[in-house]
């Protein structure tokens, strides 16, 4: 079987970057799994094979992943994901990197 990719869309809407993933036939509650550590998108999902008996099958089944780079500016804790028709959907708000202010202390001289 081995791992096969997701085929994906990646586009920007309305001020998110969205990327779309085709996952027929999946059940997102149990068989996906996402991830996003390091700027980079992770989709990983399976599907497992019915045993039937005289079947002719063309569907792919085994492990799926797809590792997408997102845009620096991505608003990490605002990432959302759906599952419609057999398409998931991430979508990633973009805006301002938000770092941390940090206050120098100054050291006086003896």
């Amino acid at each position: 079987m081995g791992e096969h990719l997701i085929r994906v869309e990646e586009s920007e809407e309305d001020g998110a970057y969205v990327v779309k993933a085709e996952l027929p036939g999946i059940d997102p509650d149990k068989d996906v799994k996402i991830t996003f550590e390091g700027g980079v998108l992770t989709v990983h999902a399976e599907r497992s094979k019915e045993k039937k008996e005289k079947q002719r099958s063309e569907f792919r089944y085994g492990s799926f992943s797809r590792r997408i780079r997102l845009p620096e500016d991505v608003k990490e804790q605002e990432i959302t994901a759906s599952y419609d028709k057999g398409v998931l959907t991430v979508k990633a708000p973009i805006g301002e990197a938000e770092k941390p202010t940090r206050r120098m202390e100054i050291s006086k001289g003896t």
